[in-house]
């Protein structure tokens, strides 16, 4: 029997297709244009192109606008990137959430936190080979919509193996959105704002955390409901809602869209960029266009190395800079940063008996200030350079580790003896050492880690050699958060030497080997290379740019554009 009306599916189809090209007719912004055999050179006419798969963009934001929603939604996506690492450490004590899972033990609370780093991992190999397929915007937009499904599962996950499952799938689209949001962002912004936008990345994955620790504080008062857990989890989806509601209205990377020949799409958004009612006839358009198509060409030219050679030393010493580029990302995991990131609330209860609420709001204040330092480097850290503020903070941080393990010793002496005066001094002390390891952690280790890599990196090996560093610090993460819940119980004091160990070895690999990059051009640095053995470096001071200077462009997160100075 045949169908009609309502009855038959296509129907459906049609609708989708009125729907479609109705957002076609909205899918760009009008663009002042010359008008052609006018005698008034500054007559213009506004004008809008078809629209294509690669941007369909709706609004009219244009200039700091247009710029500032780009930065809120990647802003967004880094806020979002913190709180995934903190929530689960706030709701794994609560009784709810151990009820829920038949009371987990460590290792299985290890795996619920370190399966996701696994997926991040898979998220950033993901992204490195589809990213140029999808764009930067597209990247965002797919790794959102995955943490969307990640999250609906942690939500509502009754067992462990939906938990488990759930925390790989966000985890994967964590892992396209921290490699594609840096590079949308950065190919979306003048050079001079880099340094900055940097450590606002930075800074706002360090909010996320006491944001989550504080949501976590906020829902334990619903216990014994599942309320407790479930929403510090379900919350997640208020960031992605933020971030799926802004992409529409949101331009592709001019860069991207250069790259793949798409020039006039890429011309209008660069107008666009530049402020309204800006012409894509401008110098200043036509200028950064042409650069971008030269900076294109030039990489086609060069082209990209094979893994072999990545891994070879040669002439221009890749294997070198492989090594040296995965180093600070290694040093970062292995200071010992997220055994107590992580697992902060737990690491106060279980070290030093705290109770679960004085532990969350702890952890929370020490998340605000956390928030705070991690903006100091700014100001610093090319004039004073990368080698000098590493080799500083890893000696902090050793000492701190160093004085949390005393102070544990001491502690738990006191405690077998009675000493409850001499037990709760120490057990404070702890608590102290624990904020002032944060804070040198993100005065040096933190940012170098995420810079270092891409600084040293020649043109053919630089994609090959960050995803390496990358994978090697999502694959350090994976390792150190499965360990450390039984480490805490097993280990004692013990643990937080073993750190202080790690802290104080990146002092002397940093002084020997690690070639100083503040103040130094990507050529200045090729130069190094050359001129270098495999070995020792006698490169140990900045550069000679005067320290007023704009910072260098990162390649890591603005690929290549002196066009947008």
């Amino acid at each position: 029997m045949p169908l009609s009306g309502r009855d038959d599916p296509r129907w459906l189809h049609g609708l989708y297709n009125d729907f479609r090209h109705l957002l076609a007719r909205r899918a760009y912004v009008p663009i002042a244009r010359p008008v052609e055999d006018s005698d008034d050179p500054d007559e213009t006419e506004l004008t809008e192109l078809p629209p294509s798969p690669a941007i369909m963009v709706r609004g009219n934001l244009t200039g700091s606008k247009l710029r500032g929603a780009i930065a809120f939604c990647c802003g967004t996506a880094f806020l979002l990137f913190g709180y995934d690492q903190g929530v689960l450490g706030a709701v794994i004590a609560a009784p709810a959430f151990r009820a829920t899972f038949d009371n987990p033990n460590e290792h299985l609370e290890g795996i619920f936190a370190a399966i996701y780093d696994i997926g991040c991992a898979v998220g950033a190999l993901l992204a490195f080979v589809t990213a140029e397929r999808f764009g930067r915007k597209g990247s965002v937009m797919w790794g959102s919509w995955i943490m969307v499904v990640g999250a609906i599962l942690q939500t509502t996950a009754t067992e462990k193996i939906q938990m488990i499952l759930s925390r790989i799938v966000t985890g994967i689209g964590n892992g396209i959105n921290t490699c594609a949001v840096p590079i949308w962002q950065a190919e979306s912004f003048p050079a001079h704002n880099r340094g900055a936008l940097l450590v606002i990345q930075s800074a706002l994955i360090a909010l996320g955390f006491p944001v989550s620790t504080f949501m976590g504080l906020a829902a334990s008062k619903t216990e014994p409901s599942t309320f407790a857990w479930r929403w510090p989890i379900a919350f997640q989806l208020a960031f992605l809602a933020a971030i799926l509601v802004t992409l529409p209205f949101l331009p592709e990377s001019p860069r991207w869209l250069l790259a793949h020949d798409k020039v006039e799409e890429a011309t209008d958004v660069l107008a666009r960029l530049e402020g309204k009612g800006v012409l894509v006839t401008d110098e200043k358009v036509t200028t950064k266009r042409d650069m971008v198509l030269e900076t294109v060409r030039h990489e086609r030219e060069v082209g990209s190395a094979s893994w072999a050679e990545v891994f070879t030393e040669g002439k221009q010493r890749n294997l070198s800079r492989v090594l040296l580029g995965v180093g600070p990302y290694m040093m970062n995991q292995w200071s010992g940063i997220n055994c107590l990131a992580y697992f902060l609330p737990i690491t106060f209860e279980r070290n030093i008996n705290l109770d679960s609420e004085l532990s969350l709001i702890l952890s929370g204040v020490l998340g605000v200030q956390y928030f705070f330092v991690s903006w100091l480097p700014y100001f610093f850290i090319e004039r004073v350079g990368r080698r000098k503020v590493l080799m500083s903070s890893a000696g902090a941080c050793s000492f701190c580790m160093v004085m949390l393990a005393v102070m544990l010793r001491v502690g738990n002496q006191a405690q077998l003896r009675g000493d409850d005066t001499t037990r709760l001094a120490a057990n404070w002390t702890f608590v102290a050492f624990v904020f002032l390891f944060f804070d040198v952690f993100s005065l040096g280790i933190l940012p170098v880690s995420w810079m270092y890599s891409s600084e040293i990196m020649p043109l053919r090996t630089r994609n090959k050699g960050v995803a390496m560093g990358v994978f090697s610090h999502w694959m350090s993460n994976f390792i150190i958060v499965l360990i450390t819940p039984a480490a805490i119980r097993n280990l004692s004091y013990r643990l937080y030497i073993i750190w202080a160990v790690f802290n104080a070895a990146f002092v002397p690999i940093t002084y020997f080997f690690y070639p100083e990059t503040a103040r130094r051009s990507l050529e200045d640095l090729d130069e190094v290379f050359l001129n270098e053995k495999f070995g020792v470096t006698r490169t140990r001071s900045p550069g000679t740019r005067r320290a007023d200077q704009k910072p260098e462009v990162n390649p890591e997160h603005e690929v290549g554009n002196k066009a947008f100075e």
